[in-house]
């Protein structure tokens, strides 16, 4: 992988302070186990955190709960065995090449461990879904090849990983190890690319906002 699409400053430092909300930490750990460039902003943003914190004082209870969340996930990074990956300070080049069918090591508590064992449910005409049952905002989608999805904004933020197969979209071609970082200020139709389908994991903190009328019978059942 070589992602060409990353996470926003505001996110990394919102991760590494343990501020980011749990299903979008979850996106953001699995994005950080493919790309070094946003570890790199990480190492950055935990010495600025480090600094914030200290100025604020005791954090709250939520907080120490975010920053223990994230202090998990770290863990999960670095631990040298399996079913784990590679430390999070490794180059990219060492991280999870070791079993293709391996979910992210950040994936793993919501989803299991691999993708042959996604017990995926329809949701639309070549899409599927689950939903992380302990995180119900935590989504993994799973599309069709070629299909084109609903045009659509955010009532607030998402985050995607591309995990397999590419989308195209008015922000750009994304491909597996990219991250989309999204606002509620895009509105965007993915497109999926010829030949394999598009799995992707998704955070959201607020319902989608589709254009069109099926699309939002679909959300009333799905609760996107």
């Amino acid at each position: 992988m070589n992602p060409r699409h990353h996470l926003d400053p505001a996110t990394v430092l919102a991760f590494a302070t343990g501020t980011l909300a749990a299903e979008m930490s979850v996106v953001a750990a699995a994005h950080l186990e493919s790309c070094p460039q946003c570890r790199e902003q990480l190492r950055s943003a935990e010495r600025l955190g480090g600094v914030l914190l200290e100025q604020q004082g005791s954090p709250p209870a939520e907080e120490h709960r975010q920053a223990a969340l994230r202090e998990a996930m770290l863990g999960r990074l670095d631990a040298p065995t399996p079913p784990a990956v590679a430390p999070v300070e490794v180059e990219r080049s060492r991280v999870g090449t070791h079993d293709p069918d391996r979910l992210p090591s950040a994936l793993a508590p919501h989803f299991g461990t691999s993708y042959r064992s996604l017990k995926w449910r329809w949701m639309a005409p070549g899409v599927h879904c689950i939903r992380a049952p302990d995180l119900p905002s935590l989504i993994m989608l799973k599309i069709a090849p070629g299909k084109c999805l609903p045009m659509h904004s955010h009532g607030n933020s998402e985050l995607t990983q591309i995990l397999r197969g590419a989308y195209d979209d008015s922000l750009g071609h994304f491909a597996p190890g990219d991250v989309a970082d999204l606002d509620s200020e895009v509105e965007h139709q993915p497109v999926t690319t010829p030949g394999v389908a598009c799995i992707c994991v998704s955070a959201l903190d607020a319902p989608l906002v589709f254009s069109g009328w099926f699309a939002r019978k679909l959300q009333q059942v799905f609760k996107l």
